[in-house]
């Protein structure tokens, strides 16, 4: 009958879960509409298929995607827009993990990235990187599935090496012989290689430190913090972000991973968790705590979720570190300034507390450098200084 609302098929006990599941994530009542009369959609597809909530996932996506066009839908579903229902399915366990890997290399690859994870404590984006450079290291010393990397030498390593490096700048080759020394040393960790062949990658010749820092004035970084619309949700979160870079120096990493039990509001200071699982604690000036404090109260979602700073389109889910780079260069859209990157604000902060006379030890200790080496770059912005210890230069003999 004309009118009536059409029944979810085989997804019908679900529906009411993922509706509140959707809710608790953030999207708005038309968006969660909208996605339920997909799910609709697919639960009479299952009928006339036969398929059972627990057989869903890219295969069966893909099947129901292309009858959706078969059929001429007005808007059909993609993969991605599916994810929400796969993910909401595991977790009420109808749909079982993913599966095991199948071969020999991708098993040592998944070992591979838990080692990352819980060994080396590298960060999302950094795990895919050596993610990539181990497959495809593997995939030249492998076939059929199978690992071929007992026999290892130099030799291949280094033509390896050279075949990657090829088309890189100094910077990226550097990276490609970080990537691979970890690798080489989780094999002979986990015991595919008899012995350490970490020695044998060559380092990238280039000098060290050969560049100036570049900053921007204390005055343009409070323009920036002066062009957040702290009468706007997301403006108030910008803010807060912006002001923990500039005034702290965190890293974009250390912004990402801040929880909420990180803040010790009565002790006034924060647990800032960066690299390679290093935590540190840095006192809260009352500037600071002010700006979470604004943006906890006022603009933060409610949700059980522990990151501090979550995205504000749904799903709602804590922010990457990229996104901190992201807020710094609309800030500068908006302030009328040349775009630069959330670490140009680090930068600032250390120029500027040299500007005023913090010795290079406490800078190093506010940034967090393990090596008071990383600072001292920082000695060559102070002009001022360097000119009185530069010998004048030798006047031309006539």
């Amino acid at each position: 009958m004309a009118g009536t609302r059409r029944k979810p098929g085989r997804m019908g006990p679900h529906i009411w879960g993922f509706r509140i599941r959707l809710t608790e994530l953030g999207y708005t009542p038309e968006t969660t509409r909208e996605m339920l009369k997909v799910v609709g959609s697919l639960g009479r597809w299952m009928e006339r298929r036969d398929v059972s909530p627990g057989e869903l996932g890219s295969a069966a996506f893909v099947e129901f995607i292309d009858d959706c066009r078969r059929r001429g839908m007005r808007r059909v579903p993609s993969i991605r827009s599916l994810d929400p229902l796969l993910g909401f399915l595991r977790g009420e366990g109808v749909v079982g993990d993913l599966p095991s890997p199948s071969s020999p290399m991708e098993m040592l690859l998944a070992d591979y990235r838990a080692w990352l994870v819980t060994d080396r404590g590298l960060s999302e984006t950094t795990i895919i990187r050596y993610e990539k450079l181990a497959r495809r290291f593997l995939e030249q010393h492998g076939g059929d599935g199978g690992i071929d990397v007992a026999s290892l030498d130099g030799k291949r390593i280094v033509a390896f090496l050279i075949q990657e490096s090829e088309r890189l700048s100094v910077g990226g080759a550097k990276g490609r012989v970080a990537e691979l020394r970890s690798l080489l040393k989780f094999l002979y960790l986990r015991g595919w290689t008899p012995r350490l062949l970490t020695t044998v990658v060559p380092p990238v010749a280039g000098w060290h430190d050969t560049g100036i820092p570049k900053s921007i004035t204390a005055t343009e970084v409070q323009s920036l913090l002066d062009h957040c619309d702290r009468t706007d949700p997301i403006g108030i979160r910008d803010y807060a972000i912006l002001i923990l870079v500039a005034r702290l120096g965190l890293r974009s990493i250390e912004v990402s991973r801040l929880e909420l039990g990180d803040i010790d509001w009565r002790g006034g200071q924060i647990v800032l968790r960066g690299k390679a699982s290093r935590e540190d604690g840095m006192p809260l000036p009352a500037e600071v705590g002010e700006a979470l404090s604004a943006y906890l109260s006022q603009a933060r979602p409610a949700t059980p979720l522990r990151p501090v700073f979550l995205a504000c389109n749904a799903p709602i889910r804590g922010i990457r570190p990229d996104l901190v780079g992201d807020v710094t260069r609309r800030a500068c859209d908006r302030a009328g300034l040349a775009r630069v990157g959330a670490h140009r604000l680090r930068h600032s902060l250390a120029t500027e507390m040299l500007r005023r006379g913090v010795t290079l030890t406490d800078i190093s200790q506010v940034l967090r450098h393990r090596d008071l080496a990383t600072t001292a770059i920082y000695a060559k912005v102070d002009s001022t200084t360097l000119r009185t210890i530069a010998l004048p230069w030798p006047e031309a003999q006539r």
